[in-house]
């Protein structure tokens, strides 16, 4: 009989199969789901949030390739087929809600966007694949289990992401979607809800929920708990009203102490205002999705108008869970040491807690105009930057770098210049901003080891792999940025199936005698050739893999105005993992760092 049911299970398998192979280009998951899910749609609704409904729309492709990688082990589609048959289901389910499919083309231009690629992250394709990278029990597994709608349990879950994406990115530091990877893996294989449940799917796929679908959610909740608890909240009452006073008295005296440490972390005669909640309500009003004009990993930013008609942008913090306010104080203490005409200085702070939201904490700069240099970068179109204005941005923030890592004591290095962090005022000057990540450096003290943070494809190599922090690491952001302003180009090249980096692509052109090549079309007869194939090659040199070959800031401005000469271009380095570079590559530095991950947003992994 056992043989029997053998047989029989292996000529169902043999069926499957071929029923299978016979419809490779139908899709592989059942994306039903797109019409009944509790998703919120109001993004894809808006034309002005193109970029917000890309990433919902990611999200929601992840609860179905979630499913097919349970049910299959596979991390995505099998072929170019399936995953246009895929994207083609998706468009008919967003026409049935009324959405225009033309989104997703928008967003998913690349049809092949979602088929199995071993250039993917670190070669893994299957989920033997990542056990074999990862381990059998992964910080995922023991972080990511349970009920996803508690906030503590879901920050854990999304920092144990990053922290496996940073251990495959060491991997493969070429990879481009070891975080989407690893949401796939913890909602689909950890948590034992699955992705179809609205707290997996809103938590570890961030995919927005709809008003109505949290209220359901909230009154189900409401009403199991009044009936299972009225008697002992009717026995308990002078206890409960105790606790409560008790409760809000604490908050109190720990939101004085709060905004009493603030307040001693600013330093006197700063001109810092000290702003109420309802005066940013009031400037914003009350946070208006239509002044929202920034959204990243740590906040969103709001422009505001003050009563006296001053435009600000007021940044509200997020992560305060994982922060504390100590992170907080510890960044006012840094923008109210600065000024000077190249960072962007601290107008004001709001500290405020109250019952219903919690702590907030918010930060006020003067708004500016010009928006940052990637937005110039990648949204000017016609309008594009003149050869004039990308000197003067170079040089602007050569100079903000030279005043934080020279003119203050300690210096301060920023760990996290790029472009989307270097903002643009009224004359098109540049502005050095978000020093969220900054830290303070010792006198007398070189190297430091610190928790790495930044961007992926702006840290320099001896930072991420080492955890190595110098006035160097910043020149090696520097460099990128410069190549990023002379090209025009993206710091990543994903058009193909691999990742390539600026760098890379500069040091081929500019070895093989192509310089002008590198420079954007639109200023190549804007300027002289001369000192604009200067300003590219000290961006290369900034960029150097080794440290030892990097100008300091103050040598590298020198070099672009013209005061010093540009040293001969060094050879090309070695690969990153030959031995000769690895003990080289911090000449003497410390080597007991970490590295961490390089925070990128969802859509730009994937």
């Amino acid at each position: 009989m056992d043989r029997q049911l053998l047989l029989l299970s292996f000529l169902i398998s043999l069926f499957a199969i071929f029923i299978a192979g016979s419809s490779s280009s139908s899709c592989p998951m059942d994306l039903s789901y797109v019409g009944t899910f509790p998703w919120d749609t109001s993004s894809c609704r808006d034309q002005n949030e193109t970029q917000h409904c890309c990433q919902t729309l990611l999200s929601l492709l992840g609860i179905g390739l979630s499913q097919h990688l349970k049910d299959t082990s596979m991390f995505e589609l099998p072929d170019a087929n399936s995953s246009s048959a895929c994207l083609s289901d998706l468009q008919t389910k967003l026409a049935a809600l009324n959405l225009q499919p033309s989104l997703v083309h928008s967003c998913f231009p690349n049809s092949t966007q979602f088929v199995t690629n071993t250039s993917s992250c670190a070669g893994i394709r299957t989920i033997h694949d990542w056990t074999q990278k990862v381990g059998m029990i992964s910080s995922l597994d023991t972080s990511c289990n349970g009920d996803m709608s508690v906030e503590a349990r879901c920050s854990s879950c999304v920092e144990a992401g990053m922290k496996v994406t940073s251990q495959l990115t060491a991997l493969d530091p070429n990879a481009t979607k070891c975080f989407y990877f690893s949401i796939l893996y913890a909602s689909s294989i950890v948590n034992q809800f699955g992705p179809k449940d609205e707290r997996t799917a809103g938590c570890i796929l961030g995919l927005p929920l709809s008003k109505s679908s949290n209220k359901d959610r909230k009154l189900k909740i409401l009403f199991g708990i009044l009936g299972a608890l009225v008697g002992v909240v009717l026995a308990f009452v002078p206890i409960t009203m105790y606790r409560k006073w008790h409760k809000r008295r604490k908050e109190k005296l720990y939101h004085r102490a709060v905004v009493s440490n603030v307040r001693s972390s600013v330093l006197p005669h700063t001109g810092t205002k000290w702003f109420h909640l309802s005066e940013l309500e009031k400037a914003t009003n009350k946070f208006s999705q239509k002044n929202l004009i920034g959204q990243g990993a740590d906040g969103v930013v709001y422009k505001g108008t003050l009563s006296d008609g001053t435009l600000v942008a007021v940044k509200e913090i997020f992560d305060l869970e994982t922060k504390g306010d100590e992170e907080f104080c510890y960044e006012v203490e840094i923008i109210s040491k600065i000024k000077h005409r190249n960072l962007l200085s601290l107008r004001g702070c709001c500290v405020t807690s109250d019952n219903i939201k919690g702590k907030r904490r918010f930060l006020v700069h003067n708004f500016m105009p010009n928006s940052s240099l990637n937005y110039q970068l990648s949204h000017s179109g016609a309008n594009k930057l003149t050869w004039p204005q990308r000197k003067n941005i170079i040089l602007d923030v050569a100079k903000g770098l030279a005043y934080l890592h020279y003119e203050i004591k300690p210096p301060i290095y920023h760990r996290d210049i790029k472009s989307t962090n270097i903002v643009l005022d009224s004359k098109m000057r540049a502005k050095v901003s978000d020093f969220g990540l900054a830290k303070q450096g010792n006198e007398g003290q070189s190297h430091l080891t610190t928790r790495v943070a930044g961007t992926y494809g702006y840290l320099a190599p001896e930072y991420a792999l080492y955890g190595q922090l110098t006035e160097k690491s910043d020149v090696y952001s520097f460099g990128i940025v410069i190549l990023e302003v002379m090209s025009g180009r993206k710091v990543l090249d994903t058009s193909d199936s691999t990742v390539r980096l600026i760098t890379d692509w500069a040091w081929d052109h500019a070895k093989s005698g192509k310089m002008v090549e590198i420079l954007d079309e639109s200023i190549r007869e804007q300027g002289p050739k001369r000192i604009m194939e200067r300003f590219v090659l000290v961006g290369i040199l900034c960029a150097h893999v080794m440290v030892a070959l990097r100008p300091t800031i103050a040598e590298a401005l020198k070099m672009l105005e013209g005061d010093i000469d540009i040293p001969r271009l060094p050879d090309r380095p070695v690969p990153l993992g030959h031995e000769s570079f690895q003990s080289s590559l911090l000449s003497g530095s410390l080597t007991n760092g970490r590295s961490t991950l390089f925070s990128s947003s969802l859509i730009d992994q994937v």
